[in-house]
């Protein structure tokens, strides 16, 4: 059962190429949270499933136990479940067998004409874009014209291969059969993920379903270090999005950090992963501001807008009412932490739906704002259940909060980046840990610094950070004091200048630092 669940979107296209589907479940470990969330994907594009059971060369494994596991939680019969080791190869002849005789033949009709989904494409800097295709009807071959049926675009095919696992070159693929084409392509707009290939001259009636379109849930704006590397990132941005379909981003501008991009993802993680993607593979540095889910604000003037910035939000009077969106977890957790994670879902305003055991392992549902997850809640419960924990979420709509933003002023000025809307009720407690947060990173300056979090025109936590001073009083040996006086008015009066024009460098660590604002 594949990793995180920001990428249940890279699952389900891959689900939606295919026939049937391995259901590959730890011996160890037994069914979790995602183990659930990818079974039923696989239901829901009526695929027939395989059981398998992994590491049975282990000394910790339960088969049985497991196996009633995924009877009484998925529903699957296990009585002709795989047992396998991939460590060993013991019972991977099985599998492959398993493959042949119990999965379903791909249907298909080579006299139609070429009908072929577009399942996944990349950048390769020689061939430009790659793409990689499922055929259903027809076939392709090399020298073909065709056609992108979303787009309209219309592309000679240069070369046709399969992965075995290295790129083999083929004459040309039948229905049922998956592979790679490229046809010179390079502008990255002409190949949506989940399209529809046809061919030029007699193309097909009707486009194939596709794939949902996957919607961003966390959105945040990256800036380059260097305002030179605004283009370089814009290029960066769009080879990445020819992979990665999930992500989207348009540009922005910030009073603070200058011209950048405000970027959609499926999550935090798959924030973090575009954004060391694009520090490693295209060398870029970049400054990252916090991570903030959409909101819809209802305004008095009757009209409704969905907010992604919260430094984009409207005067409070504007506002009728601000709705956020809200998730239902499925959180499986050992008997012994169960305790620890149900404080923790309070914490974050969970309401609970249903708790039932299997075995010694709980399942509980819960209802909580999207708000409160996007931040640190995943690295928590793992921490707080020893790892044993997994989670898994849908969205499950919007709902009306008490919502406030807060803004962040560095020597009196609102840095728009750092600004942030939480629930009135946590806005004290959050202010202030940024605030504190904030007083450690930034570096001293020869001026004062108050750092202040508000509340619209209320000031809800503030620090200072204290001036760095030259002793202009060293050179006065004894005498009077009023010539000391005089050098330290001397002094302060060039400090309030200072304060009054100096410009405060805000480094990237504090900008960092401000998404893991949680807990700490």
């Amino acid at each position: 059962s594949p990793g995180h669940v920001d990428f249940s979107y890279e699952v389900s296209r891959s689900l939606g190429a295919c026939e049937g589907s391995l259901l590959v479940v730890d011996a160890t470990q037994g069914v979790e949270a995602q183990t659930l969330a990818n079974a039923y994907l696989s239901i829901e594009n009526d695929h027939e499933i395989i059981p398998v059971l992994n590491k049975i060369d282990l000394p910790a494994a339960e088969t049985e136990r497991v196996k009633q596991q995924i009877e009484d939680v998925v529903g699957l019969d296990t009585s002709e479940a795989v047992e396998i080791s991939a460590k060993t190869g013991l019972g991977v002849p099985d599998v492959l067998e398993a493959l042949v005789t119990r999965l379903p033949a791909p249907k298909g009709d080579a006299t139609k004409p070429l009908k072929a989904l577009l399942v996944d494409s990349w950048y390769d800097s020689y061939l430009g874009v790659m793409i990689l295709v499922r055929v259903y009807d027809g076939r392709l071959r090399r020298g073909m014209k065709v056609r992108m049926m979303s787009t309209g675009a219309v592309h000679q095919i240069d070369q046709v291969g399969v992965f075995t696992p290295k790129t083999t070159r083929v004459d040309e693929l039948g229905p049922g059969e998956m592979g790679f084409i490229t046809a010179s392509i390079k502008t990255v707009a002409d190949t949506n993920v989940g399209d529809t290939i046809t061919t030029d001259r007699a193309p097909c009636d009707a486009p194939l379903p596709g794939f949902k379109p996957s919607v961003p849930v966390v959105f945040c704006s990256l800036f380059p270090s260097d305002a030179g590397d605004y283009e370089d990132l814009r290029e960066s941005l769009a080879k990445l999005r020819l992979n990665d379909s999930s992500f989207e981003f348009e540009p922005e501008t910030s009073a603070a950090l200058g011209f950048g991009f405000r970027c959609g993802f499926l999550g935090l993680l798959h924030l973090e992963i575009v954004q060391e993607r694009l520090e490693r593979e295209f060398d870029l540095d970049l400054i990252t501001t916090a991570p903030s889910v959409v909101y819809k604000v209802h305004q008095t003037d009757g009209q409704e807008r969905n907010l992604h910035n919260p430094a984009d939000m409207p005067d409070p009077v504007m506002i009728r009412e601000i709705e956020e969106p809200w998730i239902r977890a499925t959180i499986m957790v050992p008997d012994d932490y169960l305790g620890a994670v149900l404080s923790l879902c309070t914490e974050r305003r969970g309401v609970q739906q249903e708790l039932t055991y299997v075995g010694n392992r709980a399942v509980a549902i819960y209802r909580l704002p999207l708000n409160e997850v996007v931040f640190d809640f995943y690295d928590r419960l793992k921490s707080i259940s020893r790892g044993y924990a997994s989670f898994d979420y849908d969205m499950d709509g919007y709902a009306p909060g008490d919502l406030v933003k807060i803004s962040i002023l560095v020597n009196q000025e609102p840095v728009d980046a750092l600004a942030f809307l939480c629930h009135r009720s946590q806005a004290d407690s959050r202010g202030r840990s940024v605030c504190e947060r904030l007083k450690d990173l930034i570096p001293r300056q020869m001026f004062k610094i108050p750092i202040q979090a508000a509340i619209g025109g209320k000031v809800v936590a503030r620090e200072t950070i204290s001036a760095l001073r030259k002793d202009v009083t060293a050179k006065c040996y004894g005498g009077d004091i009023t010539r000391k006086r005089k050098l330290l008015e001397k002094q302060k009066a060039g400090k309030k200048r200072m304060r009054q024009f100096g410009k405060v460098e805000i480094p990237q660590s504090a900008f960092i630092a401000a998404l893991k604002m949680g807990d700490q």
